[in-house]
This record gives C-alpha cells, sequence and structure tokens, in this order.
C-alpha cells in the first residue's frame, strides 16, 4: 500500500505544530503545503468542508481534520514505532482527557493575554496562569506528562511553548517566575529532534502575534 501523505498547515499554528512533531516522531514523509488562511485553498475547502480551518492532514487522498484527532490516526496508523498514546486503557483515557484541558484552554488564554487590553487582559492573565499552574500540579516530579518518555499529552501542550514569549511581552508577565516546572519541561522537550526543529522561532512568532494584535486593539 502506497502512503502518499499530504498536510495543510500555516506555520505558526500551535495546532499544525502537534501534527509536524507526531510526523517527524515516527519518521513518516509527507508533502507540507503552507496554507494561507485569507485566501483559502480549493483543496482546503474540499478536503476540510465543515470547519474549513488546518491542520488537515491527507493520507492517499482520504482528510484527517483536528489536529488531536490527526495526532491519534497518526500513531495508529504507524504503530510499529514511537508510540504517542499509553498502551494501558485507562492511562489512553487519561492522556486523552488532558490533551483535550489542553485543547479547551490554552488557546482562548493565550489570545485574550495577546489581544486584549485592561480588565479583560487582567481577566486573560489569571486564566492563563491558573491553567498553567494546573498542569504543573499534573505534571509533578515526572520529567513528561506520561512519565518517562515523551508523549500525547506532552506534544499537544508543547506547541504553545512558541507562543509564550508574546505572551510576555503583550501581556507584560513572566511565566517562568510563576510557572518554573512548565518551563523546565518546555526546555526538555525541546532537547528532542523532533520538538527542536518544528517549533518556529519564538520572536518571528512574536512578530505575527503583534501584526495580529493590531486587528484587534486600538493601543
Amino acid at each position: 500500500m502506497a502512503n502518499e501523505v499530504v498536510l495543510l498547515d500555516f506555520w505558526p499554528s500551535m495546532f499544525g505544530m502537534r501534527v509536524r512533531i507526531a510526523l517527524a516522531e515516527k519518521g513518516i514523509k509527507y508533502e507540507y503545503k503552507e496554507e494561507d488562511l485569507k485566501n483559502k485553498s480549493l483543496l482546503l475547502l474540499e478536503m476540510n468542508p465543515i470547519n474549513k480551518k488546518i491542520p488537515v492532514l491527507i493520507h492517499n487522498g482520504k482528510p484527517v481534520c483536528e489536529s488531536l484527532i490527526i495526532v491519534q490516526y497518526i500513531d495508529e496508523v504507524w504503530n510499529d514505532k514511537c508510540p504517542l498514546l499509553p498502551s494501558d486503557p485507562y492511562q489512553r483515557a487519561q492522556a486523552r482527557f488532558w490533551a483535550d484541558f489542553v485543547d479547551k484552554k490554552a488557546y482562548g488564554a493565550s489570545r485574550k493575554v495577546c489581544n486584549t487590553t485592561g480588565e479583560e487582559q487582567e481577566a486573560g492573565k489569571k486564566e492563563f496562569f491558573e491553567f498553567l499552574k494546573t498542569l504543573e500540579v499534573e505534571l509533578g516530579d515526572k520529567p513528561y506528562f506520561g512519565g518517562e518518555t515523551f508523549g500525547y499529552v506532552d506534544l499537544s501542550f508543547i506547541t504553545f511553548y512558541s507562543w509564550f514569549h508574546a505572551c510576555e511581552v503583550l501581556g507584560n508577565i513572566n511565566i517562568e517566575a510563576e510557572c518554573p516546572k512548565i518551563i523546565a519541561w518546555a526546555k526538555r522537550c525541546l532537547q528532542k529532534e523532533s520538538v527542536a526543529k518544528t517549533l518556529p522561532d519564538q520572536k518571528k512568532v512574536y512578530e505575527f502575534v503583534a501584526q495580529m494584535r493590531k486587528r484587534f486593539v486600538s493601543e
């Protein structure tokens, strides 16, 4: 069976980065297609007609949408190396719970920090740090969220690290001072080649976010 793999993505997307890390972990060769989200390609609209969003993984002509679903799909199809989800059903359910927690909280909280001002931004900062501190408790003294090895929850969350610098500058916060365990964990993840090569430069992300902020905030 031929494995033709195409990824429709957008470079600063934390969600697309998840898929790129999963593909790198598994050593899967694929064609990367950068999307212009202001002028979406016909291929994207055809492959994800419901949400019209990236990322979309196209495997042998069939689309898989939503980043966490794509990562699970990759783990199931290419199951001969680097398992991302635990084999134990309970541990697998726990991993899915925490990845879903990240999905529900991380993007919204970080956007409030970066794209609002005044009381709304202060509320966003509070929400952001509550989210991070909840994850610090879950991490505990483990090197990774799943234990000794990098896995599904780590992959789901580490991509947001590329936006931390933007949050710090635009929100006037210091994440390491408040959540040192999260930063230590992030640096541990960055020692992995799949992560280090996928995450874009934080300053480049900051420039992108600062431009995006102008649409939401009148200084």
